[in-house]
């Protein structure tokens, strides 16, 4: 598993270097970063399972961190705060945080949060035996909303796909359904593009179902119905030349 370390000092970033690499040998330090936003990309570039991230940097606070982390990315991973400030567990956890740990690192603190860290790692696949969906033939989905619960959909029948970044799990909006369905929150997008070449990311947050798309106007999706009414899909400036490509590709002849 992938873990970046995002701290201002390199003494303490090669002391838990050490304890991890010792310890936790299925752990792998893939890169780290002594200031917030070079730790911001490294996240959104490396895709970690786990990052440890101090709450004082130089540029940005941990906080701010989470802020942009959570609102820029939907890839979310497992989030350590360590610091020496106690004060700072409660905003930490308010602000999605998996665990908090206090320098200096004591062995058995880390050992507790690593053991947390390893149950909700794996937890999720073991509850759905690593899928996320499945796919029933006749075009129908059956998707896993949480341990127990699962739903079947027809493929035709999806209007759009929306993340939501408050509580960090992909959404349906689906023809003839009053309520939003929310998938599992190991629900990656690249498990939603895969399901059907008609499903198209046209926004970091949003995945679309081509067919239904009619036009772009002021850089907004028009859809036709029954999915008329969604007026708030904007179209990412990466995301604009791969849609028209696809859109030709749907409604030439």
């Amino acid at each position: 598993m992938k873990a970046i370390i995002v701290d201002d000092s390199i003494a303490a970033i090669e002391a838990l270097k050490a304890k991890l690499k010792e310890s936790y040998h299925d752990i792998q330090v893939v890169a780290t970063a002594t200031n917030g936003n070079e730790g911001l990309t490294l996240v959104r570039n490396s895709n970690p399972d786990l990052l440890f991230l101090d709450i004082e940097l130089p540029d940005i606070s941990g906080l701010d961190f989470l802020y942009q982390m959570r609102n820029s990315s939907n890839n979310w991973c497992h989030v350590i705060i360590y610091t020496s400030y106690s004060n700072y567990m409660l905003p930490a956890f308010r602000n999605y945080a998996f665990d908090f740990l206090q320098k200096p690192i004591e062995d058995k603190d880390l050992e507790a949060v690593m053991q947390r860290f390893y149950t909700d790692y794996q937890q999720p696949h073991l509850n759905n035996n690593k899928y996320d969906m499945q796919n029933q033939g006749n075009g129908k989905l059956l998707f896993y909303i949480n341990s127990i619960d699962f739903c079947l959909i027809t493929i035709k029948d999806i209007g759009l796909f929306r993340y939501n970044h408050d509580l960090r799990v992909w959404e349906i909006i689906v023809n003839g359904r009053k309520n939003i369905i929310r998938l599992k929150r190991n629900t990656q997008k690249e498990s939603i593009l895969n399901i059907s070449d008609t499903f198209v990311q046209v926004h970091q947050k949003y995945i679309i179902n081509i067919n239904y798309l009619m036009e772009v106007t002021d850089n907004v999706c028009r859809f036709f119905p029954p999915f008329s009414n969604l007026d708030y899909v904007k179209v990412g400036r990466l995301y604009r030349k791969r849609l028209l490509n696809n859109f030709l590709g749907v409604n030439s002849f």
